[in-house]
This record gives structure tokens, sequence and C-alpha cells, in this order.
């Protein structure tokens, strides 16, 4: 990473309710912050992380709250 420009690198995969679709991926900024890019489809349902990340990581990006969004399975 330049360390004159904020970057991201992808982290992990974020996987639908189906368990098999990606719809989107957990950055970790060059900041140390960690931010979501969602897939075409926008804001949905999460029933895991691959890799998982840590609990203090995944309370950074609410992984809760991302459990119980609406999702296009429904």
């Amino acid at each position: 990473m330049n360390e004159t420009e904020v970057e991201g690198v992808a982290i992990a995969i974020l996987i639908a309710a189906d368990e098999e679709t990606i719809v989107g991926w957990v950055y970790r900024w060059n900041t140390g912050a960690l931010a979501i890019r969602w897939d075409m489809h926008g804001p949905q349902r999460v029933s895991r992380i691959y890799p998982d990340l840590s609990d203090a990581d995944k309370a950074e990006i609410d992984f809760a709250s991302l459990t119980q969004l609406n999702c296009r399975y429904d």
C-alpha cells in the first residue's frame, strides 16, 4: 500500500443467507478502518464471513445487524 494515499485491501468475503453467494467484501484501509463493499444488489442478509474475523472486527462492521438485513432470497 502507498502510505501517502488512502487505500484498502479486501480481507474477507460476506456470504449470503443461501450459504453460497458472495454478497460483499470487507476491506481494511491503510488507516486501520474496516468497511464493507456490497455487490451490485446492495446490502442484504449475511450468514457468515470467510475467513472469519476477530470479534473486534465483527463489532466494527456490526456483523450482528448484517445477519438481520432483508435479502433477495426471502
